[in-house]
């Protein structure tokens, strides 16, 4: 390996009692793709954020180009070369392509030369292999075209290391392909990219390199040859890859707990149709675009169908709000946490409690925060959820942690139906593997539950059937004990058939 442009030695990092990161190594090379892969919680984001300036290290040491740097904000790393793009953009929706890009520049004089910038900015553009107008308002851009701007602009600072913070999460398989192919692109003008995710056939496709951290500890760091699945899942849990995904099934009863027929909301979907029976896991599967949010946004009464019937445990049933859904036994758990989920500033053990709050009131309309804690406290046990304090801010959590607590919240409310819209979004194999673990033990129990999901693997391994959509239609419904990939790609893609 070349000398490296960034090293981290025996990195520490303290908060309080609670110990982040020990003695964590990990070193850059100019040109090279380096995976960094752990569960939530493993230490991976407060490591970036010891990167770009965000926390000082407790002990240890940064090199940049070989000699000792210190790191004081994000500017100083900026300053460095340092930069890092999220899974949700932070772009300006007012200002256009251009004025994003150049937003943290100084050099530009008093009075902006918008030819130039606007010239400038083409060029950076182009260096990433994407056509763009950079006139055009970043409101409407999508997320792939607002992380092409993030990468833009980084690379208007002279990145030489650029940090990509789980970037594909809510791409499409198209834009998936363009974010590698300039991240490919970045690589070979000599960035040491930085690629953090938990779609580990991301990690196959793009990385020279992997590093896996666990519980705030460096574990390995190979270059992915000498890497399989099994053996960086077994790293990351510290468990055998066969634990995981095993599939179950078979807990449907005779009787129908939701139907639906001839469902549709104007402009969004059309023509949906199924009976979903007790004890069944009907999985909701198609490409982006398919609409499948919209139909589980339709039952819950948060945008209410304008067509068809719906009916709740074969009585007719009117969804015109999630109070009507809650009443008749609905929950919803959304792929958004932060827009429909949780309220973050909160604790989680209000955020449990939220949807039934009249169950917790006392005398005079006063909350009884003891019998508040005593739910939060059993869910904290029943779901494995990392905290030491059910009272802390809920947005202080990692994502699968916060994953947990938004399904407590919904359990809480005791639902004959459970619907799942995206419900390992963003989170780790281990805690994956627990929510899967979860929904089987709910559909023995007899919930009904639709999975609303664009991981394959995810949907063959829970479905018990498994609903096709394609651009708002449902295009046919699958047996999951015979579905394959492959049937499932051609519908989603209308070239094939399904019963």
């Amino acid at each position: 390996m070349t000398a490296p442009i960034l090293e981290m030695r025996g990195i520490s990092k303290s908060f309080g009692q609670t110990r982040a990161l020990d003695d964590v190594s990990l070193a850059l090379a100019p040109g090279e793709i380096h995976a960094l892969l752990g569960e939530n919680g493993a230490g991976k984001s407060t490591l970036i954020k010891i990167m770009t300036g965000v926390h000082q290290p407790s002990s240890g040491e940064i090199l940049v180009d070989g000699a000792a740097a210190t790191i004081r904000g994000t500017q100083a790393a900026q300053g460095l070369g340092i930069a890092a793009i999220y899974q949700e953009p932070m772009v300006f929706p007012d200002l256009d392509v251009a004025e994003n890009i150049f937003i943290s520049h100084r050099d530009r004089g008093a009075v902006m030369n918008w030819g130039r910038t606007r010239s400038d900015a083409r060029k950076l553009i182009e260096r990433l292999g994407v056509s763009m107008d950079v006139t055009r308002p970043a409101s409407g851009l999508t997320l792939a075209e607002q992380q092409t701007v993030e990468i833009a602009r980084a690379l208007s600072l002279d990145v030489r290391v650029l940090i990509m913070d789980e970037p594909t999460a809510s791409l499409s398989a198209h834009e998936v392909d363009q974010l590698m192919a300039i991240a490919r692109a970045l690589a070979g003008q000599g960035v040491a990219v930085v690629y953090i995710s938990h779609r580990l056939e991301e990690v196959f496709r793009l990385a020279d390199r992997v590093t896996v951290m666990r519980d705030g500890r460096h574990i390995s760091t190979r270059p992915m040859a000498e890497v399989t699945s099994e053996t960086l899942i077994s790293e990351m849990v510290g468990r055998d890859a066969s634990e995981f995904f095993a599939r179950a099934g078979g807990h449907a009863r005779p009787d129908v707990a939701l139907s639906a027929r001839g469902l549709g909301r104007t402009g969004a979907f059309q023509g949906v149709n199924f009976e979903l029976r007790a004890g069944e896991v009907l999985c909701f599967a198609g490409l982006v675009g398919a609409r499948r949010t919209d139909v589980g946004l339709a039952l819950f009464g948060v945008a209410p169908a304008t067509e068809g019937e719906i009916e709740i445990a074969g009585a007719p049933a009117r969804i015109a709000s999630p109070a009507d859904a809650m009443a008749r036994g609905l929950a919803y758990v959304s792929e958004d946490r932060r827009k429909l989920g949780l309220a973050m500033p909160m604790s989680i053990a209000a955020n449990i409690t939220l949807p039934v709050l009249g169950r917790y009131l006392g005398g005079f309309g006063l909350v009884r925060h003891e019998a508040e804690r005593e739910t939060a406290e059993r869910f904290r046990r029943r779901l494995n959820i990392r905290t030491s304090d059910v009272e802390s801010p809920v947005g202080a959590l990692s994502g699968g942690n916060q994953q947990k607590v938004m399904l407590a919240k919904w359990l809480n409310t005791e639902p004959r139906v459970l619907i799942l819209d995206e419900p390992t979004r963003g989170i780790d194999v281990g805690a994956k593997a627990e929510v899967h673990a979860m929904i089987h033990e709910l559909a023995a129990q007899g919930v009904a539950i639709i999975v609303i999901s664009s991981d394959l693997p995810e949907v063959l391994a829970l479905g018990d059937r498994i609903l096709v959509m394609r651009e708002g239609r449902q295009m046919g419904v699958f047996d999951g004990a015979e579905a394959t990939q492959e049937a499932v790609i051609r519908l989603a893609t209308g070239q094939g058939r399904a019963a």
